[in-house]
């Protein structure tokens, strides 16, 4: 490895706390058929090369047991490891969460959808949040909840 690959390979880190994964849902979003992928700018500086590069795997429960969420969390590791030194946007952070069919689909496509996913969000290109399956909204101008009258 160069020296300016070495210097490259030690900006990237794991995110580790909580808080960091929700400022990085108020970023810009890209989903495609196995994840979808999130970056917010982090305003963290490393040691050596300028902006860190950071990057956090979530798999819920609801996609599938233990076995096959590691499973995931190895794909998006490995996916990760080759893309973001190359395409990753440089002092932020980027969170992968898992979708039902990242256990089968093929890791070359991803690789694929993972590089255009990045070019699109350094557009600065956001997708809307997706709303949940039988999430309710408020359009009747009722309150709901402690406090408010029906």
């Amino acid at each position: 490895m160069t020296q300016a690959g070495a210097a490259r390979a030690q900006t990237i880190s794991i995110m580790r706390k909580r808080s960091d994964f929700l400022a990085a849902n108020r970023g810009l979003r890209a989903a495609r058929p196995g994840f979808v992928v999130l970056a917010h700018p982090n305003g963290l500086e490393s040691d050596q090369t300028g902006p860190a590069t950071r990057y956090g795997i979530t798999v819920t429960k609801r996609i599938g047991n233990a076995i096959m969420r590691n499973r995931i969390k190895r794909r998006f590791r490995e996916l990760l490891r080759e893309v973001l030194p190359h395409h990753g946007l440089a002092g932020h952070d980027h969170v992968m969460i898992g979708r039902d069919s990242a256990d089968t689909r093929d890791f070359a496509v991803m690789k694929g959808d993972l590089e255009k996913a990045l070019k699109r969000l350094a557009e600065g290109k956001s997708d809307p949040a997706r709303r949940r399956k039988g999430a309710r909204s408020n359009k009747g101008g009722k309150t709901r909840g402690k406090g408010g009258s029906p």
